[in-house]
């Protein structure tokens, strides 16, 4: 009984413990041991769990500076939600079942650290900001608000993360662990900056704190990567030794090991002989068999220092062959060659199907993705027009040859295509029968594995050659002997006659195998009727156009473009693309300091009227500012004076001098009206009359406008008829029968636009941002952050930058040229989202827009940018 009391008495009191309310010392024992190793360890737990699971998602790329913390994917959190959400729900009952332990704050870290992972930022804010304000456990409170500033380094939000920062740094008995998650955080804050002094100093210090043997060596290998890109080896070699010791992953003690060789003695050794030996050696060690692309890799890097580009690039196609281990690897591989043929061949078609190749191993989240992509985009351009040009000029040159000398070519071609596939059967058969046990095969002889048929490519590949002579190109099917079987369902276009070495290989692995074209497919192709000829002629002369663009403006090759421009006005000499092709050879004289009075001739003589005449004219240099204004002043006031002495040719002459080369300044309209005046003194009166209506109509100056009302009432003798007011509605019998909806006065608008503005996307584009009044003043130096942001995103670009003034009120700015809409349009993208100044409001950045150069001098003539804005949002 007495056993069974005192049971019954410690059971009483421990179940007055397991109150979440009473604070006594067997209550928080009780809630402090439960809540820390049970709902609180069992949420660390799964949060480990889950940032395992992370870590094991992403793939480390040693070929770059590692980062400090690695990306988290998005995909890996979504993996491990349900990990998320249980470590929520235990988090969740440390705090409601156990209120009055220590662990309440340590299980709101978890809360904000759940938050954190799942992107609810805002939340994960405010449970630290809390912690910080509430918790009266330092611990805590530290790794709170450390947590915090690797959130606003992440944001970007620099401001905040130095006043956290400055904040921690007046905090007294950091803990160790806090103190090196600290600096690691603040070398992630110098990273984000591009301050690698920083990262280096920060990261120095976190070793030092750091017990956990892996990631000490990931820290010290990344210090010397950085030391090694700033040219200090000899610190270099050091930290690449310490990250070989601890046992790290293989693949990181593999680049330790290389990179350390590479400062040490690689890069400066004058024996390339012992430095090949080396690289050979570690390709045929076995343990390296998943990075033997790497080691190819770098010898290619190694030998394009040794100026050996033909050695480089055979290893770089040897590289990208093996199976490898790293994904980006092969990225890096193909980025290469694309480099390689671009910078020293200068081939730019086999460089755009390299970059195809090196994209297809990177993720558009990757740092080089969006450069590459804009890069291959031009090479995209080139591409398609010099393939379409070169496969053009074969087929027109065939055309002009006789039946018999036609059949020769089909036939040569054909038979080379037969020794390409042939020879490269042989070299399968060579590498298949190379083994070291192939003389010790059993049925005798050292020629067994070449004797069964099926076992031999080379005898596979002629017999699927004869097959091909004798019965076409067959498909895999019953009965496919039968006549009415189609022949030649594979069909190939004549080729040209020359192939570049980097075409054949870029196009080995994707070579027919076994099928040709047969001679009557390739004959087929060549043109014969003269209509035929006349669009293959038409499509050369737009290549030949587009590719005089590209390569000037956009791969900064101004001799190439001459070539093919000049091209385009010999063989095209009726061209409607004349004028454009003589407006890019002017800027391409005075790009390269040649003579530019020979394209302004021909434009002025050929094309007086056209937007690129204008251009030459009246350059956007010589146009902007306070010198046109004054200019344009002087000239009114002299052809002012001489219309009142009666020399109205005179006069006549200097208005249209001016308004041609200088037509937005603040004494344009007033010109205009001079300009007018004149006509009715040296033109007929219905001209006259003619222009005055327009004149009325565009005009934006209410005393121009009201004089040129009086000039049409003195010409005509009759008032403008007033405008009806409301007052006069008595006079509609039915408002609904003559007012027209709101849809059908878009309609008719958009039909007005459309007439008068024309869509050519492949012509010449202006960027324009109209200056409202109000923030002129405020807009002052724009053009000056205008010139730092092309800097910075459009180095090569050549863009210029001018402010006008377009009516009497407004001034408009304006960057120039785009080769066509579409450099427009991407121009204005990165614009809208990447171009920040504070006197700029966001609403004005947005009515921004992009025109033609010819649809540029219909605004200029109407001044109306409310109309154009319509066309643009409906066009572009």
């Amino acid at each position: 009984m007495r056993k069974t009391s005192n049971f019954l008495i410690f059971l009483f009191f421990l179940l007055l413990g397991c109150s979440s309310e009473r604070n006594t010392f067997t209550n928080r024992l009780y809630h402090n041991v439960t809540a820390r190793f049970n709902a609180y360890f069992l949420a660390k737990e799964k949060i480990g769990e889950a940032e395992a699971s992370f870590k094991d998602a992403y793939q480390e790329d040693y070929t770059q500076v590692l980062p400090v913390y690695f990306p988290i994917d998005s995909a890996a959190v979504d993996a491990n939600a349900e990990k998320l959400n249980e470590a929520r729900e235990l988090a969740g009952k440390a705090i409601d079942w156990h209120r009055i332990s220590q662990w309440v704050d340590d299980s709101y870290f978890l809360l904000g650290l759940i938050d954190y992972y799942e992107a609810n930022t805002d939340d994960a804010i405010n449970t630290y900001k809390y912690l910080n304000v509430n918790s009266k456990d330092d611990e805590v409170r530290h790794q709170a608000l450390i947590q915090l500033l690797r959130i606003f380094v992440e944001q970007r939000k620099f401001d905040d993360a130095s006043y956290v920062i400055d904040f921690l740094s007046k905090e007294t008995d950091i803990s160790k662990e806090n103190k090196q998650t600290l600096y690691k955080t603040l070398a992630y804050y110098y990273e984000a900056r591009h301050e690698k002094d920083g990262v280096i100093a920060a990261l120095e210090k976190c070793i030092e704190l750091t017990t956990d043997n892996h990631e000490k060596s990931r820290l010290n290998f990344i210090l010397g990567q950085l030391y090694q890109r700033a040219g200090f080896d000899a610190l270099a070699y050091d930290f690449y030794n310490d990250a070989s010791e601890g046992n790290p992953p293989y693949e990181l003690a593999f680049f330790s090991q290389l990179y350390a060789q590479q400062v040490a003695e690689l890069e400066k050794s004058k024996d390339l002989k012992k430095v090949r030996d080396y690289y050979d050696d570690l390709y045929k060690d076995r343990k390296n068999t998943d990075l033997r692309d790497v080691v190819l890799y770098e010898r290619a890097l190694f030998e394009l220092k040794q100026h050996e580009t033909e050695d480089a690039i055979d290893l770089l196609h040897r590289a990208a062959q093996e199976p490898g281990k790293l994904e980006k690897q092969k990225g890096y591989i193909y980025q290469k060659l694309a480099e390689i043929f671009f910078d020293e061949r200068e081939d730019y078609r086999a460089s755009k199907y390299y970059l195809d190749s090196a994209l297809q191993h990177f993720k558009p989240t990757d740092a080089s993705y969006s450069a590459l992509s804009s890069k291959k985009e031009i090479l995209d351009r080139y591409t398609a027009n010099y393939e379409l040009l070169t496969e053009n000029d074969s087929l027109l040159r065939l055309s002009q040859m006789s039946p018999e000398a036609q059949e020769e070519v089909a036939e040569n071609y054909i038979r080379a295509e037969e020794e390409r596939l042939i020879a490269e059967a042989q070299a399968k058969t060579e590498q298949k029968n190379s083994g070291i046990f192939d003389n010790l095969l059993a049925f005798g002889g050292n020629t067994a594995a070449s004797t069964f048929y099926f076992d031999n490519p080379t005898a596979v590949q002629k017999g699927e050659i004869e097959f091909f002579r004798n019965w076409g190109n067959r498909a895999l099917e019953d009965n496919w002997r039968r006549k009415s079987s189609s022949f030649g369902n594979t069909v190939s276009s004549v080729p040209t006659t020359t192939d570049t070495t980097a075409t054949k290989q870029i196009s080995q692995e994707d070579s027919i195998r076994g099928i040709l074209p047969n001679k009557e497919a390739l004959l087929a192709n060549i043109p014969k009727d003269q209509e035929k000829l006349a669009q293959l002629n038409d499509q050369m002369e737009g290549a030949r156009l587009e590719l005089g663009k590209v390569l000037f403006f956009d791969l900064d090759k101004p001799d190439l473009a001459r070539e093919y421009l000049t091209d385009l006005l010999q063989f095209h000499p009726d061209s409607e693309k004349k004028s454009e092709a003589y407006y890019t050879l002017y800027l391409i004289e005075k790009e390269t300091g040649g003579s530019t009075a020979y394209y302004v001739s021909r434009l002025n003589n050929e094309f007086p009227d056209s937007p690129f005449t204008k251009s030459v004219n009246n350059p956007l240099s010589e146009n902007s500012g306070t010198a046109a204004n004054k200019t344009a002043e002087a000239n009114y006031k002299k052809a002012y004076h001489a219309f009142q002495s009666g020399d109205y040719n005179t006069a006549k002459s200097l208005t249209q001098t001016t308004l041609d080369n200088y037509p937005l300044t603040s004494v344009s309209d007033k010109l205009m009206l001079l300009d007018i005046m004149l006509t009715g003194k040296l033109a007929a009166a219905e001209r006259y009359q003619e222009r005055l209506e327009e004149y009325i109509e565009n005009s934006e100056n209410p005393e121009l406008t009201k004089m040129a009302r009086n000039m049409l009432e003195a010409l005509t003798g009759e008032k403008a008829e007033m405008q009806m007011t409301t007052s006069d509605t008595t006079a509609v019998s039915d408002s609904l029968s003559v007012t027209k909806t709101k849809e059908a006065v878009a309609s008719d608008s958009l039909d007005v636009e459309k007439q008068i503005y024309k869509l050519n996307k492949a012509q010449t584009h202006i960027f324009i941002l109209a200056i409202d009044p109000e923030v002129i003043t405020e807009t002052k130096n724009l053009s000056a952050e205008l010139e730092n942001f092309h800097d910075k995103n459009f180095q090569d670009s050549r863009l210029r930058t001018g402010n006008l003034s377009f009516t009497r009120n407004q001034s408009i700015l304006l960057v120039s040229p785009f080769s066509n809409a579409e450099k427009a349009m991407d121009y204005r993208r990165k614009f809208l989202t990447e171009f920040k100044y504070q006197g700029l409001p966001e609403e004005l950045k947005k009515r921004s827009f992009v025109i033609s150069i010819q649809n540029f001098q219909q605004l200029n003539k109407r001044k109306d940018i409310a109309e154009y804005e319509a066309f643009f949002k409906s066009s572009y």
